[in-house]
């Protein structure tokens, strides 16, 4: 599953800036400025601590928002019962599940990650990776979003990130004995983003969407722990290549 991902908050700006998707870049860059340097630049973020990102909606193609990964349906009674529990939505039951239904239908997001990590289980151990595109540029991803409305009367606008089915590499990496098949997120060429992002698609059309990405973009390396008590941290290096001396060499390049 995608608990663990790479990504800049203002990377996703300059993307927004070049597709002409933003029309005003700068108020959202003052927004920036409360941000903690390692609250705007994410070389290495769990799901788990909630950190905010940036989306493109349904509701608004052009401007991005920002919201809390973890989504929490608009009828949610508190956010700390649900939201560990929807960091992702399995993308063949969005329709099904009661915390991302409404969501599915009218509340489509995509978000902009650098890359992603992902765990290779081998002889009773963990060894973590990190995936990327081979030109290393930013790539979208199908996600959900809700606004949840706390005793306040605040809003919180929160998502989660869609998953399909593993392609290949995925499945050689994400080989998981307790999970029923290996996943991977749900990444988007352009023109599926503006499906995704299209009101008037009907479930039908969004089911033809969940398939992985094809063979040849995505390239993969084994990194430091990213859990535990050694793990690196939000840290440049969170993504240098590391080598684990019980794998074999075609292991190191996720080519097993």
């Amino acid at each position: 599953m995608c608990y663990d991902i790479k990504t800049s908050l203002e990377k996703q700006l300059k993307k927004a800036l070049i597709d002409g998707k933003i029309n005003d870049f700068k108020k959202i860059t003052e927004k920036l400025r409360t941000f903690s340097k390692d609250e705007i630049t994410l070389y290495h973020a769990s799901g788990f601590d909630h950190p905010q990102m940036f989306i493109y909606t349904q509701d608004n193609l052009k401007t991005p928002t920002l919201a809390t990964w973890g989504l929490i349906p608009e009828w949610s009674i508190d956010k700390e019962s649900i939201w560990n529990k929807t960091l992702n939505a399995r993308g063949e039951s969005i329709f099904k599940k009661p915390s991302f239904r409404d969501s599915a239908v009218r509340k489509r997001c995509i978000i902009f990650l650098e890359g992603f990590y992902e765990h290779h289980h081998k002889a009773g151990k963990v060894f973590p990776y990190f995936i990327q595109m081979k030109d290393k540029d930013l790539f979208a991803v199908a996600g959900l979003w809700s606004e949840w409305i706390n005793e306040l009367g605040e809003v919180l606008k929160t998502f989660s990130i869609v998953t399909t089915s593993a392609n290949v590499l995925m499945a050689e990496i994400h080989n998981n004995p307790k999970l029923s098949e290996p996943r991977m997120p749900l990444i988007l060429e352009e023109k599926e983003q503006q499906l995704w992002l299209n009101k008037e698609l009907n479930q039908n059309a969004v089911a033809n969407l969940m398939k992985p990405l094809e063979e040849g973009f995505l390239v993969a390396h084994t990194v430091a722990p990213i859990r535990g008590s050694q793990i690196i941290g939000n840290l440049p290096n969170a993504t240098d290549e590391y080598k684990y001396s019980v794998l074999e060499s075609g292991e190191q390049l996720g080519l097993f």
